[in-house]
């Protein structure tokens, strides 16, 4: 990538709604160039998407929690099945999969507390593989909307 890539990286990462014409405009070069670099950022696997961000609240999800998730036997199997799982899971907004202590993070937004009860008791520990679960309420979450290249 050089800076020219980097910089429509940025540009659409603050805004992907923004005009081909627009992008071109800011960044001093034509719109066909501006239009060529995206398609190849878009094939090379850099740009993967263009998402919307939703306030969560106003979906009536205002709880958020993360939940620390150990499963046995830690095999592949037991790993990836546990994973399609809680993908498949409508409250699930992300999944770490680690090492250490514990094999998942699971970030979820629920409704209120009585649905992250039943999230866990009802859903995750129906699942024979799980043998140990943690839940923590967030209070405030920060996602970086821009990531810089290294």
């Amino acid at each position: 990538m050089d800076e020219l890539d980097s910089a429509l990286v940025r540009l659409l990462q603050e805004d992907g709604r923004r005009s081909n014409r627009d992008l071109a405009r800011e960044l001093g070069i034509a719109p066909s160039t501006c239009l060529e670099r995206v398609r190849s950022l878009r094939a090379r696997g850099v740009l993967l998407g263009f998402r919307t961000e939703v306030d969560l609240p106003s979906l009536g999800r205002g709880l958020q929690a993360v939940i620390a998730v150990r499963v046995r036997p830690p095999s592949r199997r037991v790993i990836e099945e546990f994973r399609a799982f809680v993908e498949a899971m409508p409250e699930v907004l992300s999944v770490f999969v680690l090492t250490g202590g514990d094999d998942f993070l699971i970030h979820v937004a629920v409704r209120d507390t009585e649905h992250l009860h039943s999230v866990v008791l009802d859903e995750l520990t129906k699942r024979t593989e799980l043998a140990d679960v943690r839940t923590s309420v967030v209070y405030s979450h920060m996602s970086r909307k821009v990531v810089a290249p290294a």
